[in-house]
């Protein structure tokens, strides 16, 4: 794919290559059993449903900022202002703006968290012991590539605006990439940070509904990405109940951290720096707003119910997810169960509300 890079992604303090020393014990699988059928369906499934970043139609001029202002002429503005409570009640530019960039900021945040799963998954090929397993990691592993590929092709070409790494993100995958334990890679990587990614990624095909490229990309890599949550529970399914009390800490230690990391990095306080806002104040209203609050919660709608399926929503865990309201989860249906993944109701129809002709309203003026 020959594309121009009109919009190059920010390189992070630490400069454009990060080195890991990652240990990893790499496992031959000498029977070659092939006695889990069910991550057999999911290798089969992956093989078919294949498809090319080519396939995608590159032709489509898009102009976010253009659908937004004509969003904001029909009253959007206002009932944004009403329903987000902003702590200063911002223009229609304003909200434009802000919603080009925090759009951006989850866009770039996915490509990041790709290049992660990329290099995640082809250390699971090395280190799972079931060659069923190897099969489709290895699958997963071309997926997240062409993932890559278009989600920097999206915000290089098409957007152009783009977001480096947020620093929670880039913490919670150097510690995935490095851990030398099989299973936290795939706790870390298919449970929590795909979990979650599946839950924004619904959210941001919501939000540019209007826009056919991004709904298109975003489709398809959805269909890819239920599956390979779906990969993970099944991988784990059972593990965690012959495990140790220490080894089961151990894991009980990652998800409550993994889960704070995951929640942070909404917080887009690179977002209110590059628009020139007062940081701490709109960060506070991010940690504070019930609008913001109930945004980070919904993210966790497919977490919350994988892990109980794997028994690591344990008394510690529920004791941390109850103090961020994260257990009323807790009983929707898990990646077996619903490999496919529909926004909480709640959401939709939060962005019905915003979505919808509401009569025309001057918004307030200044700051």
């Amino acid at each position: 794919m020959h594309y121009v890079q009109k919009n190059p992604l920010p390189v992070p303090p630490i400069g454009p290559y990060e080195s890991l020393k990652a240990t990893v014990d790499t496992v031959l699988d000498w029977q070659y059993e092939l006695r889990r059928h069910n991550l057999l369906s999911l290798y089969e499934k992956g093989k078919t449903l294949a498809w090319n970043a080519n396939d995608l139609d590159w032709s489509i001029d898009v102009d976010f900022e253009r659908l937004m202002r004509e969003r904001a002429a029909n009253g959007a503005g206002a009932v944004i202002n009403a329903l987000m409570t902003p702590p200063i009640p911002l223009t229609d530019d304003e909200l434009v703006r802000m919603q080009l960039h925090m759009n951006s900021f989850m866009l770039s945040q996915f490509l990041h968290g790709e290049q992660g799963a990329l290099l995640a998954t082809a250390k699971i090929v090395q280190s799972v012991p079931w060659e069923e397993a190897k099969f489709y990691a290895a699958n997963q592993v071309a997926d997240e590539a062409r993932h890559v590929e278009v989600y920097h092709r999206y915000l290089t070409e098409k957007l152009g605006i783009s977001y480096g790494v947020n620093e929670n993100l880039r913490q919670l995958l150097d510690t995935i990439l490095c851990d030398p334990r099989w299973d936290i890679t795939f706790l870390g990587m298919q449970i929590m940070v795909e979990g979650l990614a599946l839950a924004a990624f619904g959210v941001t095909r919501m939000q540019m509904a209007d826009e056919p490229l991004i709904q298109d990309l975003i489709t398809r890599v959805m269909a890819d990405e239920s599956r390979h949550v779906a990969f993970g529970v099944i991988s784990l399914n059972e593990l965690y109940k012959d495990m140790t009390s220490a080894e089961l800490k151990e894991r009980e230690d990652f998800v409550i951290e993994a889960t704070h990391l995951l929640r942070d990095r909404l917080l887009m306080e690179a977002v209110f720096e590059r628009l020139g806002w007062d940081v701490p104040l709109w960060v506070e209203w991010a940690k504070q707003t019930p609008f913001m609050v109930g945004f980070r919660q919904m993210m966790f709608s497919k977490i919350v119910p994988n892990l109980k399926r794997l028994g690591l929503l344990t008394p510690r865990v529920r004791e941390a997810y109850e103090k961020l309201d994260l257990l009323k989860f807790e009983n929707h249906k898990d990646s077996v169960e619903e490999p496919e993944v529909a926004p909480p109701h709640e959401l939709v129809e939060l962005m019905m509300q915003l979505m919808a002709k509401a009569p025309a309203t001057e918004t307030a003026a200044a700051r």
